[in-house]
């Protein structure tokens, strides 16, 4: 038996405990992702459930996170702070210290560019040597409405391998490093790795999603925010073990770079291809996203799940997810397609 296997009975062990006592009314929901597209989920799941958690990447190697990192040897803050910010409130404190975390310092030396909740997070990582704690604490200052944790305990480095990422060599395939340059490449990615190729999940973060109803991963960057998570091989092992439900939300356009291109159901063959093992429950995706129907049914079915169509892009007509739509569709997901929990 592997040291991996017996560490997920022990949390399967920890996890049958807690389920054991009495559930609340609400479900209980871990969302995976990183970046905006966890946000918008977050956003819209905190308006329906109260028992929230959120599993977030941490392969960020850009901006005032990449530095830090750099610097400092630390987990990338950036998408843990734009999680914690998104699960504050819409009261006055909630709005005013997302608000407050979010801000970026504009100057001409160090502190340029660099975000207020980065240095926040930072700073409590390093006077209580815990990831956990101190993202508990900062979320506890904030108010917010659920918990987020990194999905692992070491900081990751994304690689992919891209086919025509130096565009005087279209037809070349070469490997990729950062999180970064992988989001931005004018190449074709094929598929994507991390390095350590066997980090180590966030025992917390297993817990939850064992421990949970349902689990939802996406929307976000597909190849650098959303198929990470299953890169990590305890957490793809808790979330194929699962009991919970689980439903994909997929992105309303492709990105440019990333997924330049792909069809809905190519996001799925891709995420089959990362994680053969994987089953899903319901896919959602706005109406207005998907112009073949049958084939995304078809994608979706290969992986075990029906398709759900809803209309939940901002009325506005820009290609972002509006957090009162999207929250009426999980909704409506958690009743239709969920086991009949004691939350109803």
């Amino acid at each position: 038996m592997t040291s991996r296997t017996l560490r997920l009975r022990r949390l399967r062990r920890a996890t049958s405990a807690l389920s054991g006592r009495k559930r609340g009314a609400q479900p209980k929901v871990v969302a995976l992702g990183g970046g905006m597209g966890l946000s918008a989920s977050l956003a819209a799941l905190r308006r329906i459930t109260g028992d929230l958690t959120a599993v977030v990447t941490v392969a960020d190697d850009g901006g005032s996170s990449g530095r830090l990192r750099e610097e400092l040897g630390v987990l990338p803050p950036g998408d843990l702070r734009k999680a914690l910010a998104a699960l504050c409130g819409d009261d006055d404190w909630g709005q005013t210290w997302a608000q407050v975390i979010q801000h970026r310092f504009q100057s001409k030396g160090d502190l340029h560019e660099h975000a207020v909740g980065n240095l926040l997070i930072v700073a409590l990582w390093e006077q209580l040597g815990d990831h956990v704690q101190a993202l508990d604490l900062v979320g506890k200052l904030l108010g917010a409405h659920g918990r987020v944790l990194p999905m692992s305990a070491v900081p990751l480095e994304l690689q992919a391998l891209v086919r025509g990422h130096d565009p005087q060599r279209p037809d070349d395939v070469d490997t990729v490093r950062g999180q970064a340059t992988v989001a931005l490449t004018p190449g074709e990615v094929q598929s994507v790795h991390v390095v350590p190729h066997d980090p180590p999940a966030v025992p917390e973060a297993v817990a939850a999603v064992l421990d949970a109803d349902w689990v939802v991963l996406g929307p976000g960057s597909w190849f650098s925010s959303v198929i990470p998570h299953l890169l990590v091989p305890d957490l793809l092992d808790a979330l194929i073990e699962t009991k919970a439900r689980k439903v994909l939300s997929l992105n309303l356009a492709p990105q440019p770079g990333e997924t330049d291109g792909f069809s809905p159901q190519r996001h799925l063959e891709v995420l089959g291809r990362h994680a053969p093992k994987l089953a899903l429950d319901v896919v959602l995706a706005d109406e207005a996203a998907v112009p073949d129907r049958e084939s995304l049914a078809d994608a979706a079915k290969r992986l075990g799940a029906a398709v759900e169509l809803a209309p939940v892009a901002s009325p506005d007509g820009v290609p972002i997810h509006d957090p009162e739509l999207l929250a009426a569709a999980y909704d409506r997901i958690f009743r239709m397609h969920g086991r009949i929990g004691p939350w109803r």
